[in-house]
């Protein structure tokens, strides 16, 4: 039981207080952005270590400190993004009237370099772990992309719950490229996707065969996936997804 029900709690935590840190950080006066950056990059190369150095350790400790360690990397993209570092090279709204392919290139400018970033600090996370036995940090940082972009495509085709709240001032004019409907085409897709990836994540964790470093694992990746559904579902429903961080924008709001 323990074997599963400590990563659940471990990954709920982090995915709750990163998020909600993260929130609180980038609403802060933009004087205090070069300490927070400069954390969040200490942090990040460590863990880039940490996952090169534990490449090969398939213990249980070596799922938590490699799932983490991929956590801190995203992490810092996260931050480097919010604060406006590492954006795109648009910085302004969307042009009014601005349709298809104008409004697309407009759009994936505001965030060009962000994902580029992104795909970097992926390739460095697979690089620094290459042959290795353990690849849950690889593994977590490819969810974490994969189902971050389709979030990403659903908030620019259009949902119910765009998040503009938790954009900081200095960002948002990203709401601009955000469309406010129901529901998009790709919606259906991108969750029915999501939950076929979902299901053999759980059935390896929970396979009775499985090492404690391989239930572990996947019981990581699981939840991981599961809270990005989640998400997904947050931005058609209507629940108040902001509810579980207004402490966070609150004391943002109050700094």
């Amino acid at each position: 039981m323990s074997e599963h029900a400590f990563p659940v709690l471990h990954t709920l935590f982090l995915w709750w207080f990163s998020t909600g840190l993260i929130v609180y950080l980038d609403g802060l006066p933009t004087r205090t952005f070069r300490w927070s950056l400069m954390g969040a990059g200490a942090i990040a190369a460590v863990a880039l270590y940490v996952l090169a150095a534990g490449r090969s350790d398939t213990t249980v400790s070596g799922a938590y400190i490699a799932f983490t360690a991929a956590l801190a990397v995203w992490g810092w993209n996260e931050i480097s993004f919010l604060m406006g570092l590492v954006t795109g090279p648009r910085r302004l709204p969307c042009p009014p009237g601005a349709a298809g392919w104008e409004r697309l290139r407009h759009a994936v400018g505001a965030v060009a370099y962000h994902e580029i970033s992104i795909a970097v600090s992926a390739v460095l996370v697979a690089a620094l772990t290459w042959g290795g036995e353990n690849q849950i940090g690889l593994w977590t940082f490819l969810l974490l992309w994969a189902m971050r972009l389709s979030a990403k495509i659903n908030v620019y085709l259009g949902v119910a719950n765009l998040g503009q709240e938790f954009l900081p001032d200095h960002l948002k004019y990203l709401a601009s490229y955000f469309r406010k409907r129901p529901m998009n085409a790709f919606f259906p897709l991108s969750v029915t996707a999501s939950t076929l990836v979902l299901v053999p994540l759980i059935q390896a964790a929970g396979d009775t065969a499985a090492d404690g470093f391989t239930a572990a694992g996947f019981t990581f990746l699981a939840t991981l996936m599961a809270l990005a559904l989640l998400e997904h579902w947050l931005m058609v429903l209507p629940l108040p997804a902001v509810a579980l961080w207004s402490w966070y924008l609150a004391a943002r709001d109050d700094a």
